[in-house]
């Protein structure tokens, strides 16, 4: 039986990172230790949510949950030294695929001007074991194209933004096939508290105490995350460079 392949470190000579995702929580159970480790080496990383995740609690009209999943959101980034926090307002679970979803994702990244862009999983399943959610690949694959578009002067012209062809990488979270990783012990209690600001959604996926629920859930994944990055507990990406 063959080794698996190790992931390699994550680039780390950039200043500015910008993570592109549908919906709150969706960073903090893919990748918020990293980016606690990424803020305390003094990196800049901001948050942009398609949704404000108004559609996710059954029990919770939207127009009471987009406020409070906004409201836990902003508390989550904080933990892990993240201030700048957008919503693009994007119907939850009915994300569309299109010119309208890459223009504003383009926008965000020729406002923010990062060097490395973050974004989850794209791919129809997580690993061929279970379905991904429509919103998920939509946001996925229109932050890979927008990475380019943000670049191209002659695409949304009409945005009245300097196009930015800075990025360097696009790095995938909760990928099946990672290339490269971070190591996850400096940020990992960040991490558990990040996930916990969620509270309010957590506690409508399982029965468990919330905090025996993070924990376990973020620990467990980073060490068999940490098989292939020298034993160490890591958070892993698929990196894709530009």
């Amino acid at each position: 039986m063959t080794e698996p392949t190790q992931l390699e470190p994550m680039p780390d000579d950039w200043k500015r990172a910008l993570a592109v995702v549908a919906h709150p929580d969706d960073l903090e159970y893919g990748c918020s230790a990293a980016i606690a480790a990424w803020t305390d080496g003094g990196r800049e990383v901001a948050y942009v949510l398609a949704t404000r995740g108004e559609a996710g609690i059954d029990t919770l009209d939207p127009a009471e949950c987009g406020p409070l999943r906004e409201r836990e959101q902003r508390a989550s980034a904080a933990v892990v030294g993240v201030t700048e926090v957008e919503f693009l307002d994007h119907k939850d679970g009915v994300i569309e695929y299109g010119t309208v979803l890459r223009r504003d994702i383009a926008a965000a990244i020729r406002r923010h001007r990062p060097e490395l862009v973050i974004t989850l999983n794209h791919r129809d399943t997580w690993g061929g074991v279970a379905w991904n959610t429509p919103d998920h690949v939509a946001v996925g694959r229109a932050v890979l194209d927008a990475a380019a578009d943000a670049g191209n002067r002659w695409i949304f012209p009409e945005l009245d933004l300097e196009p930015w062809d800075g990025v360097r990488w696009v790095a995938v979270a909760g990928s099946a096939t990672p290339t490269h990783a971070v190591d996850a012990t400096p940020g990992m209690e960040r991490a558990v508290r990040s996930l916990l600001e969620h509270r309010t959604y957590i506690e409508v996926l399982t029965d468990e105490d919330p905090e025996t629920y993070v924990r376990s859930f973020l620990t467990s994944w980073a060490e068999t995350t940490g098989k292939r990055f020298g034993g160490k507990p890591a958070v892993s990406f698929e990196l894709f460079s530009r």
